[in-house]
């Protein structure tokens, strides 16, 4: 009994001493931890990563508003981030900006603290600014490339084509073929497929011994038939099972799940000569000169299908100096296998190549329009 009196009166005496230690540690001005000192300020500039103009397209006309959306900002927090000046220079055709982040830190408790925070500018640039630009280039304070854009003079026109492809655009045969190039008397974009090259390769095959557990016919004579697979390893030897039919008749001789490979027994290694076609297929159409497109989209492509085109077309003033993006002057051919616009080349002369070609091509028939008449 002793005992837990001692104990009892014990803890009574340390819970006493934490009330009092407690009360000794309360001050009126408890409250959140200061993250800095008193009446700490700091001046300077921050820094950013990220930034896109209008939103990554292509051409940006002059007479439309520029914006600029930057990101990955690095600036204390967004109550600290006090203005974004904006430095342009010329360097020949391009006109560099770049944004300087200034920066007032304070001790100041700062309301929803973004560490990172997103702004879109919008830029209204003068026409002296812009005077003799054809591309607007953005960097950062390491003078890092993020984002450019084309700077042109003009107006934009979007429209929708439907072009058909005829089923004798799978036949690598008749290559090179395209599209019909009028419609109701007006000139129209065309589709047209070339053959590149080609690659001869060889296939390594046996023939493999197949029984039949399970005959159907007692036919008097059979006949040896090489059941070929219809894809090849190239890599390997492949293995191709021998069944037997019958001679004389059209009877069958065994049921097809009843056949069992021997691949004890194999005849000898024979070479299977084969030959890859490469081919590519474009979008080819007249533009005003020195147009360019803005996008192309295409949708529901394939063989017996109209396939749908849908393409913004910039048409340049008559005061504009900058030529393109194009394939040439009033001519553009999009490459639809690899979705590249093509570009001339000195070395290669492709579009003399496929503008030789357009005029040689078989006009592919147009059958769902002869249907419709």
């Amino acid at each position: 009994m002793k005992f837990c009196l001692k104990s009892l009166s014990g803890l009574l005496t340390i819970l006493a001493c934490m009330a009092l230690f407690l009360a000794g540690c309360e001050k009126d001005s408890d409250g959140p931890m200061e993250v800095s000192v008193d009446h700490f300020s700091y001046r300077g500039e921050g820094f950013f990563k990220a930034a896109k103009l209008d939103s990554g397209r292509t051409i940006h006309l002059s007479k439309d508003t520029l914006f600029l959306n930057m990101g990955q900002m690095w600036t204390f927090s967004n109550c600290a981030l006090e203005s974004i000046d904006l430095q342009l220079h010329k360097e020949d055709s391009v006109l560099w900006i770049s944004p300087v982040l200034k920066i007032h830190a304070t001790s100041e408790d700062c309301p929803a603290p973004y560490y990172r925070p997103d702004t879109v500018l919008k830029l209204l640039l003068s026409n002296s600014q812009m005077d003799g630009v054809g591309l607007i280039k953005v960097k950062n304070d390491t003078d890092s490339l993020l984002d450019s854009i084309l700077l042109r003079r003009g107006s934009f026109t979007k429209d929708t084509f439907d072009i058909y492809l005829d089923s004798s655009f799978a036949d690598v045969h008749a290559y090179p073929l395209r599209t019909k190039e009028k419609k109701n008397g007006k000139t129209v974009p065309t589709v047209m497929r070339v053959l590149d090259s080609l690659t001869p390769r060889v296939f390594y095959w046996r023939t493999m011994k197949s029984i039949c557990t399970y005959r159907v016919d007692n036919c008097v004579n059979t006949v040896a038939d090489t059941i070929y697979p219809s894809r090849w390893n190239v890599n390997d030897t492949n293995l191709v099972p021998v069944h037997y039919a019958c001679a004389d008749s059209d009877s069958v001789y065994c049921i097809n799940s009843k056949w069992e490979n021997d691949s004890t027994e194999l005849g000898s290694v024979q070479e299977r000569p084969d030959t890859i076609w490469h081919y590519s297929t474009y979008y080819m159409e007249n533009i005003p000169e020195c147009g360019s497109y803005d996008s192309i989209a295409v949708s529901n492509y394939g063989i017996g299908n109209r396939v749908r085109f849908i393409r913004k077309l910039l048409t340049p003033d008559g005061d504009e100096t900058f030529c393109g993006p194009s394939s040439q002057k009033n001519w553009m051919v999009y490459n639809l296998s690899g979705t590249v616009m093509v570009e001339d080349s000195d070395s290669l002369k492709v579009l003399d190549s496929l503008s030789a070609t357009w005029k040689k091509a078989t006009v592919a028939p147009d059958t769902l329009i002869q249907k419709e008449k």
